[in-house]
């Protein structure tokens, strides 16, 4: 669908109003054509009231057969009465017409950003990989503001032709002859303005894409804020998006200056175009000497009010073309024809009985033909534990994103007591779920507001309660305003074990039945982890959960476990079952725990270095600080000797540090 088949719907969906647009023009334009015509009858009867309008235009004489039969000094009052009555109409129509134009760009505006709104809560996870945040809010924003300031440029021009249409309508009934000749003159302004406008439109498509590269970048950065001065680059940043404002600046500065070009060039054209009109009409009227003042007085004055609408339409033309690139993007963006959208279920979803069986589940990333999943087939009982494991990229996490329908198998399904998962509402199935996943994310807002988001007419008790079993009251109450303290853009004043926990307290508020731990503790610190393990415990006590692991002391306590590789299940068991079997999980867990005996035994070396150390230094020191050394050169001796030892100590307790940093990274 182009852009122009936009504002066509645009048009279908407010025929209402657009008429009313059409008429409030109609209505101006006569009421101006009528005071504009009515002028010259006055202005001959103010220099010579006894003169008649010998060879008036059929036009004026209309007009004036109302005031015929009048006295002359009733007649002229009349007269200039009804042009300020017209002109009054004229600009109440005008007035009315400017308010029913805004507000119907206004309602387009709205329409537009709720349609896209709408679409961005909508479509499917495959489109945001695609995408960049930056250009949507841009389309959103940005192209929408200008798309809606295009249909209101379009809606003026439409006015103003059909003021200029009535005015011609004048011109052809004073002398068709001239408007003939003016028409061929004023068309020459209309080709010299083409190319201004031609240049409009691509400046504005320029404008445009600037525009989307700009915010882009601009989001990015901000977004990015923590690696910028992790690795000081602000400087290299500010250039980039210094860069892009150039540009963009440019190229609005191109822009102005070619609409602002349009007013001059036309002025000069004008000038010429009226001088040629007097030089045709005393050529056309060379034999009526007596009537050419008044004919040509009527046509001119006509014809100057005119002129500046034929400029101000050629500037409307200028100014659409240059938004018209914004209709075209707004288009694109909102036409759900080539994105993704999951097909929704009639069933909601309401309580599982027996379990969720991944039913031979063979699964690839749209537009990619690797697979990421191969046949995977696994029962998740009710109330049971089923744990995934397996190397980075084995599949796991995909697997776990199939359930909450973020995609949908190629082949094979996923089944809750037997009814396919696509069956179901999609809305309801995911209110029964809980996620949580090592990427916590949290809103830039209270602590408050980010544990209850997931539940509505939450009360303060409900969320006390999540916290405390979240084990995040503790930390929360000692944070400055407590549950209101804001926690910046995605948490940014609070730990990673601290984001874990509040995300954690938001599950439990939510009482899933269905829970999803993604990894939950991978980045966490060893303290950290035991208390959000802890509160992992208590949030899948009683649940239907699947985990994602790469820690495998987190899944012993699995129910099932199920050894991932390569995108197929090699291992299913209890721990101490694959334990038994020697095969690829007791390689991963023996590897896990190698690393983990090998750092124990280098600490306690270093602990055992440091103490034979230590203990002769002590000893030295104390000989010192008693004073039972009288010998200058042993003296002296002793102090060489503790500052090797502390030396030496640093070293070991140096080495020591870096072990226990490497093994909290893990």
């Amino acid at each position: 669908m182009s852009g122009n088949k936009l504002l066509l719907k645009f048009a279908r969906r407010y025929p209402g109003r657009i008429l009313l647009t059409v008429m409030l023009g109609f209505s101006g334009a006569f009421f101006n054509g009528i005071s504009t015509t009515l002028i010259v009858p006055v202005i001959l009867n103010l220099l010579d009231q006894t003169v008649e309008l010998r060879g008036a235009p059929p036009l004026i004489t209309t007009l004036m057969y109302p005031f015929e039969g009048m006295p002359q000094s009733h007649r002229l009052i009349l007269m200039t009465a009804a042009i300020v009555l017209a002109i009054i109409l004229k600009n109440i129509a005008s007035y009315s017409n400017t308010l029913v134009a805004t507000s119907l760009t206004r309602s387009l505006a709205f329409d537009l950003r709720e349609a896209g709104l709408k679409m961005l809560l909508e479509v499917d996870l495959d489109f945001y990989s695609k995408s960049k945040v930056g250009d949507l809010i841009n389309r959103l924003g940005g192209e929408i503001a200008r798309t809606a300031s295009a249909v209101g440029t379009g809606i003026g021009m439409f006015t103003t032709s059909i003021t200029v249409l009535v005015f011609v309508g004048l011109l052809l009934s004073i002398s068709w002859k001239l408007t003939l000749s003016s028409t061929f003159l004023l068309c020459l302004v209309g080709l010299a303005n083409q190319f201004i406008i031609t240049r409009a439109k691509y400046f504005g498509k320029q404008l445009s894409e600037m525009s989307k590269d700009y915010s882009v970048r601009v989001l990015e950065t901000l977004s990015g804020i923590r690696l910028v001065k992790a690795t000081g680059n602000e400087e290299r940043e500010y250039e980039r998006i210094k860069e892009l404002i150039q540009k963009r600046e440019t190229a609005d500065f191109k822009s102005q200056a070619n609409y602002a070009a349009i007013s001059p060039i036309n002025e000069v054209i004008n000038l010429i175009v009226v001088i040629f009109i007097l030089f045709i009409g005393r050529t056309l009227f060379a034999n009526e000497i007596d009537s050419i003042s008044t004919v040509l007085l009527t046509y001119l004055l006509v014809l100057f009010r005119v002129i500046p609408l034929i400029s101000q339409l050629n500037s409307s033309r200028s100014q659409f073309a240059n938004t018209s690139a914004s209709v075209d993007v707004v288009n694109d963006f909102l036409s759900r024809e080539d994105k993704p959208f999951m097909i929704n279920g009639s069933v909601l979803y309401t309580h599982l009985h027996s379990g969720i069986h991944f039913n031979k589940i063979s699964f690839a990333y749209p537009h990619h033909q690797t697979l990421v999943l191969s046949e995977v087939d696994l029962f998740l009982p009710y109330g049971k534990t089923l744990a995934l494991v397996g190397s980075s990229g084995s599949g796991k996490s995909t697997l776990a994103d199939l359930l909450p329908r973020f995609y949908d198998p190629i082949s094979g399904c996923i089944t809750i007591d037997d009814t396919d998962l696509r069956e179901f509402d999609i809305r309801s199935l995911r209110k029964a779920m809980g996620i949580v996943s090592q990427d916590t994310f949290l809103f830039n807002a209270s602590v408050r507001e980010n544990i209850a988001y997931a539940k509505e007419d939450v009360t303060e008790e409900e969320i006390i309660e999540a916290a405390k079993r979240a084990n995040a009251y503790e930390f929360i109450e000692q944070l400055p305003e407590g549950f209101d303290t804001q926690i910046g853009d995605r948490g940014v004043i609070l730990s990673g074990g601290q984001r874990q926990r509040i995300s954690i307290a938001r599950a439990l508020l939510q009482n899933p039945e269905i829970l999803i731990l993604d990894e939950a503790t991978s980045a966490l610190d060893t303290v950290s982890e035991r208390s959000v393990q802890e509160a992992l415990d208590k949030l899948s006590c009683d649940r239907t959960t699947l985990i994602i692991a790469h820690r495998l002391s987190t899944v012993q306590k699995a129910d099932k476990i199920a050894v991932i590789d390569r995108g197929r299940v090699v291992e299913i068991g209890t721990h101490d079952e694959l334990l038994g079997k020697s095969g690829y999980y007791a390689r991963l867990y023996y590897m896990q725990f190698a690393e983990e005996a090998a750092r124990d035994e280098a600490l306690i070396k270093s602990s055992y270095e440091v103490r034979t150390r230590l203990n002769p230094m002590i000893g030295f020191l104390k000989l010192l600080a008693d004073d039972l050394i009288d010998s200058q050169e042993e003296r002296e001796e002793l102090i060489k000797e503790s500052f090797h030892s502390a030396t030496n100590i640093l070293k070991i307790l140096e080495v020591m540090e870096n072990t226990v940093k490497r093994q909290l990274r893990k």
